[in-house]
């Protein structure tokens, strides 16, 4: 009984050692590929490039990360939290657009495009019906406050009382909603963070978060928002 229990320590112990395993899904997939862009690129195509950064910078502060729905195939969300059991946090990459009353119409490259300039920032959302969401809650402040000690903004219009908003604030300093049913939040078995990096249909904030510099700007600020959630919890 002694040697089983010792046995036991010991897998335990190595289990704490192991380095932090990340899954991060890429939002969207072939057949929906979300949001359209003030310029027509869709939004699938934005989160793939992000999701790509945001792993690449997990991976060098020694996480271990699981990419989900990279190949735009995986069109049953659930599919995506069942992909990530097991690991210590799921990280959703999006991009935002606005209500549809708040768009407008302009031409660009002799297309029509649909935009809305009144929005820009990023937002974060977690659900109160995650098993774990205290510790949803703090790997999504850690990320806000990371995301603003890089110089980005929170959107904050998410909890605007119209309809298709009225996502009530859990820490509106650092831009986080709760949003209860979003299915990858609530049907994940850890802690869960929707990131929504910036509005697409905003003209100027589109072409900012196509540049490198931004994109990766970015992506360190996640990680180390992330880093610094699994850290503080492994020490609790």
């Amino acid at each position: 009984m002694r040697t089983a229990i010792v046995g036991l320590l010991l897998v335990a112990s190595a289990a704490a050692r192991e380095p932090p395993l990340v899954s991060v899904d890429v939002g969207h997939y072939a057949a929906e590929p979300g949001a359209t862009s003030a310029r027509g690129r869709p939004e699938l195509e934005f989160n793939r490039e992000l999701a790509a950064l945001v792993r690449d910078a997990l991976q060098a502060r020694g996480m271990r990360v699981v990419l989900i729905g990279a190949d735009g195939d995986m069109a049953v969300l659930s599919r995506r939290t069942a992909a990530a059991r097991g690991a210590d946090l799921f990280l959703s990459v999006h991009h935002d657009s606005v209500q549809p009353h708040y768009l407008e119409e302009w031409v660009h490259d002799g297309e029509a495009q649909r935009f809305s300039d009144r929005f820009a920032g990023y937002s974060l959302f977690v659900s109160r019906r995650n098993p774990e969401l205290g510790a949803s809650l703090a790997c999504a402040a850690a990320i806000g406050a990371a995301m603003r000690g890089a110089g980005f903004v929170p959107s904050l219009y998410h909890a605007e009382p119209i309809p298709g908003e009225s996502k009530p604030f859990a820490d509106r300093a650092n831009g986080v909603h709760y949003y209860d049913n979003l299915v990858v939040l609530h049907t994940a078995t850890q802690a869960a963070v929707l990131f929504e990096a910036g509005v697409i249909v905003n003209r100027a904030e589109e072409l900012t978060l196509r540049e490198p510099a931004t994109r990766a700007r970015m992506a360190d600020a996640v990680a180390d928002g992330v880093r610094s959630c699994l850290v503080s919890r492994r020490r609790l």
